[in-house]
């Protein structure tokens, strides 16, 4: 998961988002539910991170 996390395209990782996101809304296992939501967070953070990088990129180019 976090290989494949670190070197996905954001794209892919939307896809996957809502694969999961239809994973979670099919489960009904309360452990399972919370496994999910921590993937999907996981996700959150690699996008945000990514975002944050090309901000800073942009930043430092202007300059």
């Amino acid at each position: 998961m976090y290989t494949w996390l670190e070197t996905a395209s954001l794209e892919e990782i939307r896809v996957k988002q809502q694969t999961v996101r239809q994973l979670l809304a099919e489960s009904r296992d309360r452990d399972l539910k919370a496994d999910i939501r921590r993937i999907l967070r996981f996700m959150d953070e690699e996008m945000v991170a990514r975002s944050e990088l090309a901000n800073v990129m942009r930043l430092s180019m202007a300059h």
